[in-house]
């Protein structure tokens, strides 16, 4: 992302021809309290055809839900923040992921501490990506219209590796050891950072990130563009150096979300969603039924694509899921009946993914016998959805919802019966069931 300098005088990155920039940084109204939408069933509706959760057909482990925080361009989260971001009490987010910044000015290193210690302390993957190189390391040149575009200096590879070995060994000196970290930020559209080419990504990564004393990322393209990693992908020595295939989702429409070559090579690889914000950084986080698009969002990344970890750009954003007064927005509660639920651990299990027009379903299993289901109701109609629970021994089912009115919002224990149990999903709502 690129830097601009808003009112506040703050720098943050943004590119006005795919991120959209808030008119205003203004504090955004409270949220308050309104009637369903017009035409929105109030009354429970006949169940639709039951659909089967079976624990035992499994799918991807789930790293956890996060985001990024960025002090040198928009501040650092306070300390009640932080608690709220990675903390999993009531009006907490949940977030069990937290990416930060590897500057290429050393003397930066010591603002992404505090945040990462807390995050870390509450039982956070911390993982780092940088965007640009130390500038002893870049050269320019011509890329397209582009007549100072930068790159890494081919001589400086292993200086960079280096580099990128100095921060993971300087957060672990300040109480934070980092999963891992990346090679490049969308080095495919680095109009304002460093590009990288596929071969030269691969190049690196089979010859020098082997030095990495952590997992290593790659390549973080910005629309998780395919040319970019089949590369890798299809390079055995550069494969083996890269632990987790990391991707931003841009405008990538959902068609193209599943990659059948990572599943063919990617054995024993992660795969992670490490950058977006969605539907767009124009508008409120707080608009609905917009912020409803969040929860098929993620929907569709952890189904449709299988990533394991779900990572939104900047936490605390007037777009994002903290706004910036603090308090957790619309789109925030979309994300948290994911992150607050589907633990670290979880392993994603089968269910019919769009049983009926505008539903759609996940599920998880956690430890013991404890089933977590996502719903999310895009209709402008409360449905029912029967659901039979296989090879489970569960009684009772707890539920929170979230819609134009509610913010995960406790609702009355349901009753499993020959292991069955029926749930109401209101008008343009999320609802999140977990079994126990």
């Amino acid at each position: 992302m690129s830097l601009r300098r808003n009112g506040s005088g703050d720098a943050g990155p943004e590119h006005p021809s795919r991120r959209a920039v808030l008119a205003t940084m203004s504090a955004l109204p409270v949220l308050a309290a309104t009637t369903p939408a017009a035409g929105a069933a109030r009354t429970p509706s006949a169940a639709a055809a039951a659909v089967i959760v079976d624990p035992s057909a499994t799918r991807q482990t789930i790293r956890g839900f996060g985001g990024m925080n960025h002090p040198l361009w928009i501040g650092d989260l306070t300390g009640a923040q932080r608690d709220t971001a990675f903390g999993n009490g009531d009006g907490q987010l949940g977030l069990s992921m937290l990416r930060i910044f590897v500057s290429e000015d050393r003397t930066n290193w010591s603002r992404e501490v505090a945040t990462a210690k807390r995050a870390a302390e509450l039982g956070a993957t911390v993982f780092a990506s940088p965007w640009n190189p130390p500038a002893q390391m870049v050269e320019t040149f011509v890329h397209g219209q582009q007549t100072n575009a930068k790159r890494l200096r081919y001589s400086m590879y292993g200086a960079y590796a280096q580099h990128l070995n100095d921060f993971v060994a300087f957060m672990r000196s300040n109480g934070v050891d980092l999963y891992a970290i990346s090679v490049q930020n969308e080095p495919d559209y680095a109009h304002d950072w460093t590009w990288w080419t596929p071969s030269e990504m691969t190049r690196f990564l089979r010859e020098n990130a082997g030095s990495i004393s952590t997992r290593v990322i790659a390549p973080e393209s910005f629309q998780y563009v395919k040319s970019f990693s089949d590369p890798i992908l299809n390079d055995s020595a550069a494969l083996a150096n890269m632990d987790i295939l990391g991707a931003h989702l841009y405008g990538t429409p959902f068609q193209n979300f599943p990659y059948p070559l990572f599943k063919q090579k990617g054995a024993g690889k992660e795969l992670w969603m490490t950058e977006v914000y969605y539907p767009n950084s124009s508008d409120s986080a707080d608009l609905w039924p917009q912020a409803l698009d969040v929860g098929e969002h993620i929907h569709r990344a952890l189904v449709d694509a299988e990533f394991q970890a779900y990572v939104w750009w900047y936490i605390r954003r007037s777009y994002g899921p903290m706004r910036e007064d603090g308090r957790i927005s619309k789109r925030g509660a979309s994300l948290a009946h994911f992150s607050k639920f589907v633990r670290p651990g979880h392993v994603r299990i089968a269910i019919t993914a769009n049983p009926q027009q505008n539903v759609y379903l996940s599920a998880y299993r956690g430890s013991g016998s404890r089933v977590v289901i996502v719903a999310v109701n895009k209709g402008t109609s409360q449905v029912g959805q029967q659901f039979a629970l296989q090879n489970t021994a569960s009684s009772g089912v707890s539920s929170w919802v979230t819609d134009a009115s509610r913010n995960l919002a406790s609702q009355s224990r349901i009753t499993v019966t020959n292991g069955s149990f029926t749930g109401q999903l209101p008008a343009q709502s999320l609802t999140t069931f977990v079994t126990g």
